[in-house]
């Protein structure tokens, strides 16, 4: 099974940049994508095989997730159930026979970190989350986590230690998930793979020089890690600030 995921930064935007060619190419049986910044009624977009389903934020232009799935899941619900959490429609979940899928945009501790505390909170809400559904069946979640884990993901680790998405804080929550029973599915395939990331700033040159920061993932339930069969991150698309990443499991 392949599993692509992509923060488009604006679907409207991204489609005008070679979005439907690399979904059709990519021909993903799960294609999950974060940062829509529309609402489901401002946009068209829908591929022949695939059902799409989509949580938009209360505020207009701003976060929001989709789903387009070739299989046809048991359920599906929008948020965790916190309605602190689901104004901005981060969260989808997709409940399969063998597996959940869990679509995630992460909020960015933003400049000044003025959002790391609420972020804190967010990252112990999602892992009470991820854990709830591990006890019934293995999880994948995908998506923009907005966090380099280690120095390895990220071109400039010293100069970057107390930017959003490289604060002690927000990469010891990434270590107590994947404590509790998670796996990084590119460091399970790649431990000591370097210069593979997946956003690059517009200002400069960074694509260009290759000066990015790994902050998109796959995470799994380590009761199926043994399943990876590949993770890709597939830094030659263009059409975002961030590029697609998949996994090949078998599940």
């Amino acid at each position: 099974m392949k599993l692509v995921s992509w923060n488009v930064n604006g679907i409207r935007a991204c489609i005008t940049k070679g979005f439907t060619a690399f979904f059709n190419q990519i021909d993903a049986d799960i294609f999950s994508i974060q940062e829509t910044k529309c609402q489901r009624e401002q946009i068209e977009l829908e591929f022949n095989g695939y059902k799409s389903f989509w949580n938009s934020a209360e505020k207009k232009g701003y976060s929001g997730t989709a789903i387009f799935t070739k299989r046809e899941p048991i359920n599906v619900t929008y948020g965790i159930g916190i309605e602190e959490h689901d104004k901005e429609g981060r969260i989808i979940t997709l409940e399969f026979e063998k597996f959940y899928l869990v679509n995630n945009y992460t909020p960015n501790s933003k400049r000044e970190l003025e959002r790391l505390p609420y972020r804190t909170v967010w990252e112990d809400e999602i892992r009470k989350y991820l854990l709830k559904l591990n006890k019934k069946k293995p999880v994948i979640m995908c998506g923009d986590l907005n966090v380099a884990h280690k120095e390895i993901d990220l071109k400039n680790p010293k100069t970057n230690r107390r930017n959003a998405g490289f604060t002690d804080e927000e990469r010891q929550k990434m270590t107590e998930l994947l404590d509790a029973g998670f796996t990084d599915t590119f460091r399970y395939m790649y431990p000591n793979k370097e210069n593979e990331y997946s956003w690059w700033s517009y200002m400069g040159n960074a694509r260009e020089k290759n000066i990015g920061w790994r902050i998109d993932y796959f995470i799994v339930s380590k009761d199926i890690q043994s399943k990876i069969k590949d993770a890709k991150i597939h830094q030659s698309i263009m059409g975002s600030d961030h590029c697609p990443v998949e996994l090949d499991i078998e599940i």
